[in-house]
């Protein structure tokens, strides 16, 4: 077992114990070290390491709390309690709209818990704590700079989520403590921005991104329960993009992903989505989260596609994720449709063989291995 690597916060920004009213010392220990292993072969193994190392909060009945990109696929979890201790933990939930993750420790603790407060209630400019596991020297004292959307490039939006200023070192998995001492969010990013204020052009800030802690609170007792939230998953494409003078712009492709398939390239543009543009990453994952999967509906299919149809340029290319046939009374007319449409572009001019591609979703994938 790796132990975590050695490091202090600049002694300039850490928190000081008589500029709080609550006990910040009490409050940190229940901040962990997390250090997890991850088989070489699994999908997130390239992109995040086999070997990853951050923070976690003790939130009580043995749980820890941290940001999911840490503990995704891993086999191995080692948590470094405050008392000097390291137990074993496992990887209970993880929740890819949300961003957290949730690892049950293997052991008995008596470290005190941290209580959630209201991220919805924090407000711009208030004094918090971002928190590490190691205590005060590796913890910082901040302040909210700024609440609002973000939309990350692996197809990831929060609708509001939390930015911090001066920015933590190790941020990722660290407590966000409110000026009450309570839990209020889970580190994940460290963005840049253009410095406020500032004289001399291209001057730059680090800021953290946090996940507002009000997120968690409606889904934890499915990660607890299931270790996901009980309910349909959002389509996912397998496509990192950026924006490019209100474009959507490719900068990457998942190995074997639904746009892999499709062979979507990288510096492809995406313009529309199902007819409508789309000219933000927020606007473009909102526009296919919201069309989801067909799963049998032919009428609201048929509607799809006469969007589509209009909107249809030589060039374009249509790309079905799966799950078509559901569950309902509409199979047969559903699988219809999909092929009478197909018969209608290909018979456009200029229309070509790989102009509409057809994908196995979770569905067909079952079908598959049945036959099998």
């Amino acid at each position: 077992m790796a132990s975590l690597i050695e490091w202090k916060v600049p002694p300039g920004v850490q928190p000081r114990t008589g500029d709080y009213a609550y006990d910040l010392e009490r409050v940190l220990s229940a901040v962990v070290g997390l250090h997890s292993i991850i088989p070489p072969d699994a999908f997130t193994a390239e992109t995040l390491g086999v070997e990853r190392a951050g923070n976690g909060v003790l939130i009580g009945d043995g749980l820890v709390l941290t940001v999911g990109y840490l503990i995704t696929e891993a086999e191995i979890i080692w948590l470094h309690l405050s008392d000097g201790t390291v137990v074993q933990g496992h990887p209970l939930g993880f929740d890819g709209e949300t961003g957290f993750g949730l690892v049950q420790l293997l052991g008995r603790t008596s470290l005190p818990v941290l209580e959630f407060g209201s991220s919805n209630a924090a407000v711009i400019g208030e004094r918090v704590v971002v928190g590490g596991a190691g205590g005060r020297t590796r913890s910082l004292a901040g302040r909210i700079a700024a609440k609002q959307e973000f939309a990350g490039y692996w197809e990831y939006l929060l609708e509001e989520a939390i930015f911090t200023f001066p920015a933590h070192p190790n941020w990722g998995g660290t407590a966000l403590i409110s000026s009450q001492g309570d839990l209020i969010g889970i580190g994940s990013l460290q963005i840049e921005r253009m410095r406020e204020g500032q004289g001399g052009k291209g001057a730059t800030e680090n800021l953290n991104m946090t996940i507002p802690i009000d997120l968690l609170k409606p889904i934890l007792g499915d990660l607890t329960t299931f270790g996901r939230v009980n309910k349909p998953v959002r389509p996912w494409l397998g496509v990192y993009c950026t924006e490019v003078e209100d474009r959507v712009v490719t900068v990457g492709i998942a190995p074997k992903g639904p746009a892999a398939r499709a062979e979507i390239r990288t510096g492809d543009m995406i313009v529309a989505v199902a007819g409508e543009n789309v000219s933000t990453l927020a606007s473009f994952y909102r526009r296919v989260w919201a069309i989801g999967a067909i799963h049998g509906q032919a009428a609201k299919l048929a509607s799809l596609h006469r969007q589509i149809g209009e909107a249809f340029a030589p060039g374009d290319q249509i790309v079905y994720l799966g799950n078509y046939s559901g569950h309902g009374r509409e199979v047969r007319e559903s699988i219809d449709e999909l092929l009478l449409f197909r018969r209608a572009i290909l018979a456009r001019p200029e229309s070509q063989c790989g102009d509409i591609v057809f994908l196995r979703g979770a569905q067909e994938e079952m079908w598959q291995k049945l036959l099998q």
